[in-house]
């Protein structure tokens, strides 16, 4: 696995094992004539990849034109990304009528070049810094992203403006695919019990701090059994805990997460139960608590030897 353990080290049942397909097989059903392709899981580059290699016949091991093409089927995977969506930051990087955002789309020629876009009248913004955000959010390292059909090599790109949305895209190289492939192990890990409660008005946070030692002082009575508890103070210092910068005044409102994580669902139920008393025997003025428990499904990425994957491509023909 990722952690360097074997698959045999998880405790709990395994539910679902999904390999990341690549373009390949997809390619070798546009082959056989199908016009619509239905793909369980696979990353989320090949599926705009896949008809590059149809189209013009691109080489499974031609690394250079797969190394391009990956870059620009990057552009596409997230959606309206790139158009704006997740760039826009008021003040900073502003992005016209994002409520009436445009989804992009690529003009792909055979010898790889790349010019991306959207359709004419929509809000958002394409150029090469929604683009460069795009390319480089989720990549490890720039010179070797691993993909189930090329290993691509970021560094040489080129992003250059040729008008309004419109944005060429050249320089993508690549390296041969990898023998083994990603599979996503989904695995039940037991449950959380999650409750969370609002103070407001003056002392609202002293309150809130009151309302978890209650909570802790009644999980250590109660004798629960839990494998992990968080608390947060939503506004304050839920995201980066004990490195958040406090305000200097106090807030008007103060929301505690309370969260923990048991083997079984009773203990779970219990936690959540604790925090909804505090209604009744906890610090004044409070919201009526929001309360949920789950079971938690866990994800584990485990790398595979790609002639153990198998797939069976299924032909239907439909009639009008």
């Amino acid at each position: 696995m990722e952690t360097g353990l074997p698959l045999s080290s998880l405790k709990g049942e395994i539910v679902s094992a999904n390999a990341y397909l690549g373009a390949d097989h997809m390619v070798e059903a546009l082959e056989q004539g199908a016009d619509i392709v239905i793909t369980g899981r696979c990353a989320d580059c090949s599926l705009f990849l896949a008809p590059m290699m149809y189209e013009f016949k691109w080489r499974e091991d031609d690394w250079t034109l797969l190394g391009q093409g990956q870059v620009c089927a990057d552009m596409l995977e997230c959606g309206a990304n790139v158009s704006g969506g997740f760039f826009a930051d008021p003040g900073y990087k502003d992005v016209p009528d994002l409520g009436n955002l445009g989804y992009p789309y690529i003009d792909m020629e055979s010898d790889g070049r790349c010019v991306i876009s959207k359709v004419q009248g929509t809000g958002g913004v394409i150029s090469p810094a929604t683009c460069a955000e795009q390319m480089i959010y989720e990549i490890h390292d720039p010179s070797h992203y691993i993909t189930p059909d090329v290993v691509v090599d970021f560094t040489g790109v080129e992003l250059k403006q040729l008008g309004p949305d419109r944005v060429e895209i050249t320089g993508g190289q690549g390296k041969a695919r990898p023998d083994q492939l990603k599979v996503s192990i989904g695995i039940k890990e037991g449950w959380i019990g999650e409750a969370e409660i609002t103070y407001a008005g003056l002392g609202c946070l002293n309150r809130a701090r009151l309302a978890e030692a209650v909570v802790r002082r009644r999980i250590e009575i109660s004798g629960l059994q839990l494998q992990e508890l968080r608390v947060d103070y939503i506004g304050l210092n839920s995201l980066h805990g004990d490195a958040s910068l406090l305000p200097q005044e106090e807030p008007y409102e103060v929301r505690v997460r309370f969260a923990c994580r048991s083997a079984d669902q009773l203990n779970a139920q219990k936690l959540a139960n604790e925090v909804e008393t505090l209604v009744g025997k906890g610090p004044c003025a409070s919201s009526l608590p929001r309360i949920q428990v789950r079971e938690v499904l866990a994800i584990y990425s485990v790398l595979v030897p790609r002639a153990e994957i198998k797939t069976h491509i299924v032909y239907e023909e439909t009639h009008r």
